[in-house]
């Protein structure tokens, strides 16, 4: 295995485990059986845990910044771009009722080192940013920071039902949360899956 490979199998390692489990929880010596080598070889990519959340949390928002730019250039509406987006939220759910990286970070976020707060903010200003972007357009009457406002109650409204529906273990909340953001005009509407 090269020292990319090695890097990027820790990194998806710790990323499923933060995931599961918290920030907090996360060991260097669990993450070491996961990948199958020593705990020091962790070390010697990631000298702390707070390197290896700093690069995580850096990570998931380098590639959810990536997937918006595709979703905002392509084609359809904003009820289906803004579908597309709530899907990868979803998605998360779908994988062992897992969380978004920066919902577990962010419920943890007293904890953190600052560098890996850091890190956690860029991800909520990526989606805050890209949402206003979508929004603009169907809300020319607002002014920048009542779009920033709004996307902000968005981004914190599928977080919340991404949380809900995690601690029931029931994907179908999630799934009705959404429904009923789109019904009360919060969001843009969603079709049912």
């Amino acid at each position: 295995m090269t020292t990319n490979d090695t890097r990027e199998t820790i990194l998806k390692a710790a990323q499923a485990a933060v995931q599961a489990k918290g920030y907090n929880a996360l060991s260097f010596r669990e993450l070491a059986k996961t990948v199958g080598i020593k705990s020091a070889s962790i070390h010697y990519y990631f000298p702390t845990k707070g390197d290896l959340g700093a690069e995580l949390a850096r990570r998931y928002a380098d590639t959810a910044v990536a997937y918006f730019e595709k979703l905002i250039a392509g084609e359809g509406s904003i009820d289906e771009i803004f579908a597309r987006y709530v899907a990868v939220f979803r998605a998360a759910l779908e994988n062992d009722n897992r969380m978004c990286l920066y919902g577990v970070m962010a419920a943890e976020y007293g904890d953190l080192p600052d560098e890996v707060r850091v890190a956690v903010d860029a991800f909520s200003a990526a989606n805050v940013d890209w949402l206003v972007r979508l929004l603009a357009p169907r809300h020319p009457e607002l002014d920048e920071a009542s779009l920033r406002t709004r996307a902000l109650a968005i981004f914190a409204a599928i977080e919340g039902a991404q949380l809900v529906a995690r601690g029931r273990g029931d994907l179908a909340v999630f799934d009705q949360m959404v429904e009923a953001y789109g019904v009360a005009g919060l969001t843009p509407k969603v079709p049912s899956p």
